[in-house]
This record gives C-alpha cells, structure tokens and sequence, in this order.
C-alpha cells in the first residue's frame, strides 16, 4: 500500500510549502520495489549525512523519505536532521512525526495490529491459513507535527490540519 500512497506523500508536503521549486525523495538503491525517480540514494549512515548536505546545496523545499526498513530504523536521526537543516519532510510512520519530523502519512499500524490479531484469533480458532485470504491494511493517517512547522517557519493550511488524524503539538 506504500507504493500506492507515495504520491499522496509528496502532495500533502506540497500543501505545506507551496512556494517550494524543488522537492526531493530519498529511497535505498538497493530496495527493489523503488523505481529510480531521482537523485538521492542512502543505504548507510554516512550516505544520510551526505544527503542532507545534498538537500542544502539544492535548496530543496521539502523531502519525501521512501518506505523503507533502513530508514525506518533512523527515524530519530532523520527527524533530527530535517529539523537540523530546515527541510520540510513527510515519512510513512508515525513514529517519524512522533520524533520531531514535519509529517507523516501512511498505514495506521494500529489497524494492522488490529489485523493480525483477528487473523491470529481466526488461526487460533481452527482455521487453516491457507484458506485465510490475503488482505492488506486499508486505513492511512496522517500525523502532523505543529511544533515542528513552527520551527521551520511553516504555516500548516486549516484544510491540512483538519484532514489531520492527529496534530502534534
């Protein structure tokens, strides 16, 4: 579902900094699922610190960072350092607007909890997995951090933070 909402990603970044020229979106080369669309590529530490020098030199208006577990896992640093520089940006976890991050948007993962327990309670029960059908997460929220705008100078749009399923603050 990632893939699908991607571009929702980079709209609602847009909404944020509409005056932005140039936006960038950070993917690990060696994920499958990314095409190449663009410029920045990070699959280390030191390849995250040279991105944001990269961002600089740009003058990116915002960043899109690309689903995927190596980012994940640098949540705290990422959202430091795209507070650090300035750059507006939009993750898929909560936890990345949890950490000080502009905004995030993708799979609620309550929901996907909620999921794998009834799958789980199904399995429990007697049923066979194999003649559970496959589904995916449906519900995505989107999380904004006011704080953080404030700090980079934003004004987040009244539409924005209504459409908003929770606001940091």
């Amino acid at each position: 579902m990632n893939t699908e909402i991607g571009p929702k990603r980079l709209e609602l970044l847009h909404e944020v900094v509409p005056t932005a020229s140039v936006l960038a979106l950070l993917v690990n080369p060696t994920n499958p699922v990314w095409l190449q669309l663009h410029v920045l590529h990070s699959s280390t530490d030191h390849d995250i610190d040279t991105i944001f020098a990269t961002l600089v030199q740009l003058r990116a208006g915002g960043l899109v960072i690309g689903n995927d577990a190596f980012f994940v896992n640098q949540i705290k640093q990422l959202a430091a350092l795209t507070v650090r520089h300035a750059v507006p940006a939009i993750f898929q976890t909560h936890g990345f607007a949890a950490a000080g991050g502009l905004m995030s948007y993708g799979t609620s993962l309550t929901d996907l909890f909620r999921q794998v327990a009834v799958y789980t309670g199904r399995i429990l029960k007697g049923e066979k997995p194999t003649d559970l059908p496959v589904q995916q997460a449906t519900k995505v929220e989107l999380i904004i951090n006011l704080t953080t705008a404030k700090a980079l100078g934003l004004t987040v749009p009244p539409t924005l933070l209504a459409r908003a399923d929770e606001v940091i603050e």
